[in-house]
């Protein structure tokens, strides 16, 4: 059936940890920007649409795109500056791709020195046209990464103003509490869906609830695999999933927005789409709540076995 969305539809806003910063609960994620196939005009409309629909944080990273993902945001924010103001910008960085794009790269690893950090930095604002990220996260656990030496990187970007606040990607509990005795982390940006449930029981989520941080949530409908044929499993979880959301007269991707914001330490899930309407039924997932039968519903479809 088509969905009608009310005019009035309105992402809340949530801040990430108690010294963090404010972003909205629906972030705008930008890793396939380059595939739209949107002129900058046309990527200009999306990032107005999404705005008005409350979503004001749009999520990057330096190698999106083969390192051309906040380029092509930048060349639209340039055709609208003041919008800037209006908006949180974050970014990653500590991944060095083989791209022809960096032709001193000689293998693809990480790298989470200070000087990488500081000339990433560089780079994302000169793409992003800017003159400072609301939020820098790095991006994979590094095995070489010097926990001192990058709390140190930190804080030499927040005094200077170009990055206000920090975090990490896809840490484990004990790696982020270790950067995090260091230099106060407002996130952790790691993936959460109906068919990725690990943060809820390694510990992730538990270990940044006890410290008020909200994590942030990517390929919360699993890369679409939601949508997609599957085994049995997969097509067991989107029956079950696909009643509650007839029940609740709710888009099917809303209910699913809505079982992952519902951890009590509050993710802010990631959307993939440069389609508006995808984005609205994100946000529509901010606006209702799951009994908590429906939602143990969908875990045990997840996990394909009861809670014993």
């Amino acid at each position: 059936m088509h969905h009608v969305f009310p005019a009035s539809l309105q992402a809340p806003r949530s801040r990430l940890s108690p010294q963090g910063p404010e972003l909205s609960r629906i972030v705008a994620g930008m890793w396939r920007i380059g595939e739209w196939n949107m002129t900058a005009q046309q990527r200009l409309a999306f990032i107005e649409q999404c705005m008005a629909l409350g979503v004001t944080s749009f999520d990057h990273a330096d190698i999106y795109g083969d390192y051309s993902a906040e380029g092509l945001f930048g060349e639209a924010l340039a055709l609208q500056p003041g919008l800037r103001d209006q908006m949180e910008l974050v970014s990653k960085c500590g991944i060095k791709l083989l791209s022809p794009h960096r032709p001193g790269h000689a293998i693809q690893h990480y790298d989470t020195s200070a000087a990488h950090i500081a000339s990433s930095v560089e780079q994302s604002l000169r793409q992003l046209r800017t003159d400072r990220l609301d939020l820098l996260l790095i991006h994979r656990p590094d095995p070489l990464m010097d926990f001192d030496e990058i709390a140190g990187a930190f804080t030499a970007l927040k005094n200077a103003g170009k990055v206000l606040h920090f975090g990490v990607s896809n840490f484990s509990r004990h790696q982020f509490e270790s950067l995090n005795r260091r230099f106060p982390l407002a996130t952790n940006q790691v993936e959460c869906s109906p068919l990725h449930t690990k943060p809820m029981f390694d510990e992730t989520f538990d270990g940044l609830q006890d410290l008020g941080v909200a994590p942030m949530a990517w390929s919360p409908l699993a890369g679409g695999r939601l949508f997609q044929g599957g085994d049995a499993n997969v097509e067991n979880l989107r029956n079950v999933i696909k009643d509650i959301a007839d029940e609740l007269q709710r888009p099917f991707a809303s209910v699913v927005f809505a079982w992952i914001m519902q951890v009590p330490c509050q993710p802010l899930p990631l959307t993939g789409t440069g389609r508006i309407e995808a984005v609205a039924v994100a946000v529509e997932g901010t606006q209702f709540a799951l009994s908590r039968s429906d939602w143990f519903a969908i875990l045990r479809a997840a996990r394909g076995h009861e809670v014993a």
